[in-house]
């Protein structure tokens, strides 16, 4: 970490090394820090195991997408904590700590993505590289209080970052406000090569809200007011057809069995001791078996053809980001995984299908931030973003 201090406690304990950027350029004068899941020259890649770090030696390349920001004249500061292998959206890491939230500090901040959405929300940096596999770039965001997008799948560079499902592992980022955040874009996505038209058509998941306790519902509902004044009425839809509980588990059968597939050989290998719900979740995958995943790739081709057709060219969705706002750091283990549980059902869509989906920090509730997402066609990223500056 090259900073003095920090307060969020999400940066990693490095020795502090200097990564050198370019003196000019797009990103000229904004700050950012790194998931310790991408490689920065002079810094080992953790991927938030102890047993990683060990084996990870001085990386001598940055990996592409860290090196297009500095180019870009953007001044890295720090990698960040994530999850344990980044298999968790808690931000609870067992070995290097629990970054603290700067929108809601008694609530846990979110994962994998922990640590760069700490920094970003407690102030420390300006922008921070995040991945989204199964939500942990939206959950920080929805936590914290900040702008996430988990991209059209493949769309930004994964190159010399530790995987986790290659299916559905996305380079995202956080930002406070969402002019930075389109200026970042500029430089991660560039232009949409269809981008959306002007005005959108609108549709909202009713099958989605029906999820959320009426609170929860009603904290959100003056943001799509936002949105509809500035768009037309959202046309309600079923974004689910056949429900979500096939969709649940064909998500987490086709992550379970990509993630044993990455660090299973490591994890027999060593036995390193797992921290709470990186366990069960690893010991769940191990079991997963091919015929499980053959089922649940026809689920996710049919999902996939069901929400490309319901969003066409000019479609965009919109849906919650979570269940609800972060649960608090004193919740227990299996209150945890009952909230990451019904969030999965919302978040499976985007993963599933390889859409983009922003959350944005445009509610609160009980005092906490609470993000509210938009889902456009394949490869309409930086037009989502346009939508997120408009609503500001």
């Amino acid at each position: 970490m090259l900073l003095k201090e920090d307060p969020s406690r999400g940066f990693m304990p490095y020795p502090s090394v200097k990564v050198p950027g370019a003196r000019s350029g797009p990103l000229k004068g904004l700050t950012f820090a790194v998931k310790d899941l991408f490689d920065v020259a002079g810094y080992p890649t953790s991927a938030g195991s102890p047993h990683m770090l060990a084996m990870s030696g001085i990386k001598t390349r940055n990996a592409p997408i860290v090196q297009k920001l500095l180019d870009a004249g953007a001044a890295f500061v720090g990698k960040t904590i994530t999850d344990e292998l980044a298999f968790s959206m808690n931000g609870k890491n067992a070995h290097f700590g629990t970054p603290v939230n700067g929108g809601a500090k008694d609530r846990i901040p979110g994962g994998s993505s922990s640590g760069s959405a700490a920094a970003v929300s407690n102030g420390l940096c300006d922008f921070a590289l995040g991945s989204d596999t199964g939500g942990s770039v939206r959950a920080p965001a929805n936590h914290c209080g900040l702008y996430g997008l988990r991209p059209t799948h493949g769309r930004v560079s994964l190159k010399g970052a530790h995987d986790l499902s290659k299916s559905f592992d996305t380079c995202g980022w956080f930002a406070r406000d969402a002019a930075t955040f389109a200026r970042v874009a500029d430089v991660m996505l560039g232009k949409d090569k269809r981008p959306l038209p002007e005005k959108p058509r609108l549709l909202i998941a009713e099958d989605c809200f029906g999820l959320l306790d009426d609170a929860v519902r009603s904290a959100l509902a003056p943001a799509i007011k936002r949105l509809e004044k500035l768009y037309g009425p959202a046309e309600p839809v079923t974004a689910a057809k056949g429900g979500f509980e096939e969709l649940y588990w064909a998500f987490r059968r086709i992550q379970g069995k990509e993630a044993w597939d990455t660090d299973g050989a490591m994890i027999d290998k060593y036995m390193p001791p797992l921290g709470p719900g990186v366990a069960e979740r690893f010991a769940y995958s191990k079991g997963v078996r091919q015929a499980e995943v053959a089922a649940a790739d026809k689920v996710r081709a049919r999902l996939t053809a069901e929400l490309t057709s319901l969003l066409g060219k000019d479609g965009v969705l919109i849906l919650p980001s979570m269940a609800d706002i972060a649960p608090k750091l004193s919740d227990t283990e299996a209150e945890l995984q009952a909230y990451r549980d019904k969030s999965i059902n919302i978040l499976c869509l985007s993963g599933l299908s390889r859409l983009p989906q922003l959350s944005m920090p445009l509610a609160k509730r009980l005092g906490a931030p609470l993000g509210l997402s938009i889902m456009g066609p394949a490869g309409t990223d930086r037009s989502l973003i346009r939508i997120a500056e408009a609503i500001g």
